[in-house]
């Protein structure tokens, strides 16, 4: 009897402390008004950005195809149509092709924000030509949306924020703090030569910023689970990123008469291995920010959960590891994306190879995914070795800034009822190479998306909406001015 009341005695008082936790999980969403005074002029600016969406401003794996007379001509395209900028911000062109604006502040005593985008697009894969609504790159205007290659990804941003400052310079804005406006040409091959060497001019001059806004994020609609309102996914933090490539040896010889074990076979289980054996999924605390500003926007039962993350987070991650976008948020992934060996059907190969790609969550570094493939294959057979393009993850901005603040003002009083939240970006985003220069990174596409949508980012009928892409424009204008005085 005594155990009995012992244990009754217990529960009763964690389900007050989960009663009393749920209670106290708040709405952290900032209460503003919604902004009416900026008029955009949405068709000319849809006009704007079509046009630019017939550069053929592609960057391809191989150097080699890079078209320099498309970047140039949309630099050409970029000063006609938008003369303010050109007349009043300084424009420097860097490593060739990539550009930075400086729209000095009053004040140079404040440090500078940066507005990042990046002019390049990603191939059109050949043969998929027909299965476009409209020409990829042809920038028509039809339906409603404004269709082509980089119309979501991402010279939406780059003519979205000029267009904000031609606008604010018209009515004779003047910034308190200094506006660097930054777009990069190569950041679809890892922007080794545009962002890269933006960052290093800048930190050459020593400019420390006080944030830095690129793309990664998104304003979303029927992504996020258990929300029905939109929500704005503001990266704070993005994977890190490591390929390894395993190569196996053997004797090569007849396939009639093969050994028990063949390169192909070993490197077959050893693939297979990686995959059995992914990296356990942890709640770190980027993602446990995430929950934290979506959480109290639930039904009561996930609200509860999200409230309690300390007693249901083995819930939590089982539900996020049901499906692929949402398990990349809780480990390090494993992706096998290459393979290739043998020159014959009936040869053996003497050597075989594979590449796997993994995307490292913060708390895990290229050196602890080396060490771990290691320890888990265990075969002195398999040669492991990193390719060139590794590094580790981002350091976390902080949401507790002012920086965070105005931009989750920014998008409350532009886009009214969504719901802003931090999140980890599991892709690579040109921003990294900033972030020796501020402690604030954030990531940020102004425009709405659905599932749908996701999937024409780099595949067939990208296109952004003629009202999305007005909005784009409002909230860079706002941000401005929030951010800038």
């Amino acid at each position: 009897m005594v155990y009995i009341y012992i244990v009754l005695t217990i529960v009763g008082f964690v389900l007050l402390v989960i009663l009393i936790q749920t209670l106290r999980f708040t709405s952290k969403q900032v209460k503003v008004e919604p902004v009416t005074d900026v008029a955009v002029n949405a068709e000319e600016a849809a006009e704007h950005l079509s046009k630019a969406i017939q550069f053929k401003t592609i960057s391809y794996q191989d150097p080699e195809q890079f078209d320099k007379k498309e970047f140039m001509g949309l630099h050409e395209y970029l000063e006609k149509t938008f003369p303010k900028v050109h007349a009043t911000l300084t424009k420097e062109v860097v490593a060739g092709y990539s550009l930075l604006y400086t729209w000095k502040g009053t004040n140079r005593q404040l440090n500078p924000i940066l507005l990042m985008a990046h002019m390049d697009v990603v191939p059109v894969e050949e043969g998929t030509e027909q299965n476009w609504m409209y020409p990829p790159f042809s920038g028509d205007i039809k339906e409603g949306y404004i269709w082509g290659r980089g119309s979501m990804d991402i010279k939406s941003g780059v003519l979205g924020i000029l267009e904000a400052a031609e606008m604010l310079l018209n009515k004779g804005f003047q910034p308190v703090r200094t506006i660097y406006l930054a777009f990069g040409h190569d950041e679809e091959v890892g922007g080794r030569h545009g962002a890269s060497h933006i960052a290093a001019l800048l930190k050459s001059r020593n400019v420390s910023l006080e944030y830095v806004l690129d793309e990664g994020g998104a304003i979303t609609k029927g992504v996020v689970p258990g929300i029905s309102t939109p929500v704005a996914l503001v990266g704070i933090a993005e994977k890190g990123y490591i390929s390894l490539e395993l190569t196996v040896e053997a004797e090569g010889g007849h396939s009639s008469m093969p050994p028990p074990e063949t390169a192909v076979g070993t490197l077959a289980a050893a693939i297979h291995n990686l995959e059995k054996n992914r990296f356990p999924g942890k709640l770190e605390k980027i993602v446990r920010q995430l929950f934290e500003y979506v959480g109290p926007e639930m039904s009561f039962a996930k609200k509860m959960a999200f409230a309690n993350m300390w007693l249901f987070s083995w819930l939590i991650k089982r539900q996020l590891a049901q499906t692929p976008k949402t398990d990349a948020l809780i480990r390090t992934t494993t992706a096998p994306t290459i393979i290739g060996g043998g020159t014959k059907e009936n040869v053996l190969p003497t050597k075989v190879r594979a590449v796997i790609n993994f995307r490292i969550l913060p708390g895990d570094t290229t050196e602890s995914v080396m060490n771990r493939v290691k320890e888990t294959l265990n075969n002195p057979q398999v040669k492991i070795r990193s390719l060139e393009q590794a590094w580790n993850p981002s350091p976390i901005s902080d949401i507790a800034s002012e920086s965070f603040e105005a931009l989750q003002k920014t998008v409350r009083q532009v886009f009214p009822e969504t719901v802003v939240a931090p999140y980890l970006v599991t892709g690579a985003t040109d921003s990294r190479h900033y972030a020796p220069l501020t402690r604030n990174v954030f990531k940020l596409v102004p425009f709405m998306v659905t599932a749908e949508d996701l999937t024409r980012v780099h595949g067939t009928d990208e296109r952004i909406s003629v009202k999305d892409y007005e909005g784009c424009v409002q909230f860079y204008v706002q941000l401005i001015r929030n951010s800038a005085l």
